[in-house]
């Protein structure tokens, strides 16, 4: 693929605007993907075990909280266009709000609220979006404020002066 249809299919600093949204998934979760990733990462009876788990509050086997974490961004990071990432410092307020059972089917959306360039890296781009997850029934299951970097579609002797005023870090 050449340079210039690689950033045709990317989505760069100056296309997020503040309300855009976007949308994500499906992803049906199964019952041994549920096992396998309590085994290795989160090693839960009520994760591990069908039988075990009806004996716990939940009722029943259930992902763990860092399991559906995983599958939102799995989703969120190959939904097109891509975004010209540059990394992030992390996340904020981030909430299991139900449980995940086997077969469920999850979405996902992300609402910005808030762009700024960057006064110490010119080529990037500061995003902050609300993302939350849902399940088949609109139920959310997970949401959080994530803050991301995003290159710039213009280098730092390029960049259009109503850009340069976009805001302040």
């Amino acid at each position: 693929m050449s340079q210039t249809s690689d950033r045709e299919q990317l989505r760069y600093f100056e296309d997020f605007e503040v309300g855009m949204t976007s949308e994500f998934g499906p992803r049906v979760i199964t019952e041994a993907e549920i096992i396998d990733f309590a085994a290795q990462w989160d090693p839960q009876p009520f994760h591990l075990d069908s039988e075990a788990a009806r004996a716990s509050m939940y009722g029943g086997l259930i992902a763990s909280g860092w399991h559906t974490a995983v599958v939102t961004m799995s989703m969120l990071a190959t939904k097109r266009p891509l975004t010209a990432g540059a990394g992030s410092p992390g996340l904020d307020e981030l909430r299991w709000l139900a449980p995940v059972r086997a077969g469920a089917t999850l979405r996902g959306s992300s609402a910005v609220f808030e762009t700024r360039a960057s006064q110490s890296r010119p080529a990037i781009g500061i995003v902050r979006s609300r993302v939350e997850t849902v399940d088949d029934s609109g139920a959310a299951v997970l949401r959080y404020l994530s803050t991301f970097f995003v290159r710039r579609r213009y280098s730092s002797g390029d960049v259009p002066p109503h850009l340069l005023a976009a805001g302040k870090e």
